[in-house]
């Protein structure tokens, strides 16, 4: 399918929401932005697998990403997309997550040939699945030049405001040992799962720090997801797993954030599985600043994790901003609201400047 980059944005999400691009099958819809860039004179494009790189270079003294990936979860009877126009909601996989915000993005890519900022536009493959498959992820990697930016803005659906940075997260396994016996000599034995009722203690005692970061407050938050433990119905367990996960506010690293959990556990045998660094929101920053003037002034911190936090290991503050309800993301029902496109546009249009004209060249 050739993608109408002169339609209008919601016409245009409907364009990207029937090509279908679950994860790891997303080269027809790559093929069609590809193409649909390529042809604009004021972009150099680069493509990577199927995650496709539009820039500017026009020298400014600011340059900003804005980021969108392009794959969907698979389909669950949602597809094609179906507008209801009396009630103004675009139904349809992606539609919320995140093909209206691709949709801007192409537009912007197309219309405001000489923003005021230097703008590099990125719309990748699998960011829905395992990280080492994820295109933002492999560009940071293979070409990091290509994200160097003042800042960043991820189009991830946030209802239509800022939600800045995003917490970190990681997850542990906490362990107790004890020593197998028959039940029915439990005395001969040391039960480990009931050693874990310290571990759980001291999560339920766990005060929740709370930081304000450039005016936001962060929560973070200390939580068991998961307890295992058992051989037999009579036998006295001699181990006890515990799964803790701890959402960090982005002010501590990574490993400041494993470093709080093991101290917090200290004595036990705390072993990290999976984690992944938070994002600064960076409202200190002039772009930041003007942004968040553009939107009205309403920021909401991002508790959740992104795919802002990639840019935060590259030194660049980010920010989520896209249309769609982040709660519909995934579901059958999912759909975005008509205005919210339109709203995202808008305000991304007027604050990165310059004449708004058709990809052809005349007005728009």
């Amino acid at each position: 399918m050739q993608l109408d980059l002169s339609a209008d944005a919601v016409t245009l999400t409907r364009q990207l929401v029937d090509i279908e691009s679950v994860s790891q099958d997303e080269q027809a819809i790559a093929d069609a932005v590809e193409a649909a860039l390529t042809g604009l004179a004021h972009l150099t494009v680069v493509r990577r697998g199927n995650t496709v790189v539009a820039r500017t270079d026009l020298g400014r003294a600011e340059r900003v990403v804005i980021a969108g990936h392009l794959d969907t979860v698979p389909l669950n009877d949602n597809l094609p997309s179906r507008l209801d126009e009396e009630a103004g909601l675009l139904h349809g996989l992606g539609t919320c997550d995140m093909k209206g915000g691709d949709a801007v993005i192409l537009r912007l890519a197309a219309t405001v040939p000489e923003p005021a900022r230097d703008v590099t536009y990125v719309l990748y493959e699998c960011e829905e699945i395992d990280s080492e498959f994820n295109g933002l992820n492999k560009l940071s990697q293979s070409d990091p030049e290509l994200l160097t930016a003042d800042f960043a803005i991820l189009m991830e659906p946030s209802d239509g405001v800022v939600e800045a940075g995003c917490q970190g997260t990681l997850r542990v396994e906490v362990r107790t040992a004890g020593e197998r016996a028959h039940s029915a000599r439990s005395w001969k034995g040391v039960n480990a799962i009931h050693g874990a009722a310290d571990v759980l203690a001291r999560l339920q005692g766990y005060e929740a720090r709370r930081p304000v970061i450039d005016g936001l407050e962060y929560h973070e938050g200390l939580n068991a997801v998961a307890i295992s433990g058992g051989v037999a119905g009579n036998v006295i367990p001699d181990e006890c797993v515990v799964e803790v996960n701890f959402r960090f506010a982005p002010d501590r690293s990574e490993a400041d954030a494993e470093a709080f959990v093991r101290d917090f556990f200290d004595g036990y045998d705390v072993r990290l599985t999976d984690t992944a660094p938070g994002a600064l929101p960076g409202l200190d920053r002039p772009a930041a600043q003007q942004f968040v003037e553009a939107v009205g002034g309403r920021v909401n911190p991002k508790f959740g994790w992104t795919d802002v936090a990639r840019f935060t290991v590259l030194g660049v503050p980010a920010v989520n901003f896209g249309p769609g309800d982040p709660m519909l993301a995934h579901k059958q029902e999912e759909f975005v609201p008509v205005a919210q496109i339109e709203h995202c546009e808008q305000v991304l249009r007027e604050w990165l400047g310059g004449p708004a004209v058709g990809p052809t060249g005349g007005d728009a």
